[in-house]
């Protein structure tokens, strides 16, 4: 009787699992198929219901031919009751998107498809929340680094570098300066670095340099940038741009030298118009 029984039980397992195949993706023995078929996707079977959210690193490993132990190392296990010795794998995935989904979520499904000795063969996306999003996002490109290079004669009185020793053409370009910062969506930081050419002492020379990248500050925060991400060094004579050889001429050697003296401003941020 109990062999009966399980007789019975075992043949109608069969029978439910056929039965969840011909209701899933229809998956040929490559492990192709014309038209992948989603389950509803809330309909998840493990992590509390909720779904995960990947790795990023791990997801971008995956790969055709790997089988089911290297993917559950990648991804875990397989969200949704696929059947009994499953020829697809189904996820879902959520994943965080600024600006983008619920609550900057975008939730996606994801398919594996197995070929007839399990290694996996196709992968298939299918966008959830938002319902057009793209899935998997795409990853925003990384901050831009832009660098702009004033000129320290241009800006101070000669041998100067207070706020006071600004002249009109140096406040004119800080100004211009200060105006395409303000374009940036996202300012992350503004690093300002002083130079001076190699004319007089080390310990003068850094101090000078010094100087002006504050004073540069100090006029870039009169404009209306944020003082907290905005840092000032000085570099000295050590960065020079330009080798100039001294034949005894000083205000020629002065002239050639001049590249060397600026300021340089490198800005991390994104969204520039």
């Amino acid at each position: 009787m109990n062999f009966q029984m399980n007789k019975k039980i075992v043949a109608l397992a069969a029978v439910a699992a056929v039965l969840a195949g011909c209701a899933g993706t229809q998956v040929s023995s490559e492990g192709t198929t014309e038209q992948p078929v989603w389950p509803k996707w809330d309909a998840v079977t493990f992590n509390n219901e909720k779904g995960t959210f990947p790795d990023l690193q791990s997801l971008s490993q995956v790969r055709t031919g790997m089988t089911k132990d290297q993917l559950y190392y990648l991804l875990g296990r397989p969200q949704y009751n696929d059947g009994w010795r499953p020829v697809e794998w189904n996820y879902l995935f959520h994943f965080h998107t600024p600006g983008q989904g619920t609550n900057d979520v975008t939730t996606c499904q994801y398919k594996v498809l197995f070929d007839k000795d399990t290694y996996a063969r196709s992968f298939y996306w299918h966008a959830v929340d938002p319902e057009n999003g793209v899935c998997p996002p795409t990853a925003k490109a990384a901050p831009a680094v832009k660098r702009y290079t004033l000129g320290a004669d241009a800006l101070f009185a000669f041998d100067r570098g207070g706020l006071s020793d600004l002249n009109p053409k140096g406040k004119y370009d800080l100004d211009n300066l200060a105006t395409q910062l303000k374009q940036f969506d996202q300012l992350n930081s503004v690093k300002i670095t002083g130079h001076t050419d190699y004319l007089g002492s080390d310990a003068y020379n850094l101090r000078l340099s010094e100087q002006r990248a504050q004073t540069v500050r100090q006029y870039l925060f009169s404009k209306g940038l944020p003082v907290s991400k905005m840092m000032a060094v000085g570099m000295g004579e050590s960065q020079p741009v330009k080798q100039c050889a001294n034949t005894g001429n000083r205000s020629a050697l002065i002239a050639c030298l001049q590249p060397n003296r600026r300021v340089e401003v490198e800005v991390d941020g994104s969204g520039k118009e």
